[in-house]
């Protein structure tokens, strides 16, 4: 999992949390999917993640910049892995689809 991703495009919604920035990332291709297991329901809806799409740089760009993210999916995960924003261990996975979400602590 995860070892070479190919590069893609991903919606992104980002929204202005607490003097910060929060971001909401998908793999572009799974908005509008619908995914379950067992009694869990989600609805990767474009209203709650795609306010834009954008390329591999720009979303590199914003899983550094942020301070919380909400990863759905292969690529996006693989990324923030990458750049060492989390560990494997943190991912869960439904319906083989990957999630993850980040909340970076910042002093001072």
């Amino acid at each position: 999992m995860f070892e070479h991703e190919p590069e893609g495009k991903y919606a992104i919604r980002s929204i202005p949390y607490h003097g910060s920035t929060m971001i909401n990332i998908c793999d572009l291709e799974l908005v509008g999917k619908q995914i379950e297991e067992n009694n869990l329901v989600i609805r990767l809806s474009k209203e709650y993640f795609q306010q834009e799409i954008i390329e591999d740089l720009a979303a590199q760009r914003l899983l550094m910049d942020c301070a919380i993210a909400n990863l759905v999916g292969q690529r996006i995960v693989a990324n923030a892995i990458r750049l060492n924003l989390a560990k494997r261990a943190s991912i869960k996975t439904i319906s083989d689809i990957p999630f993850l979400m980040i909340y970076k602590f910042r002093f001072g």
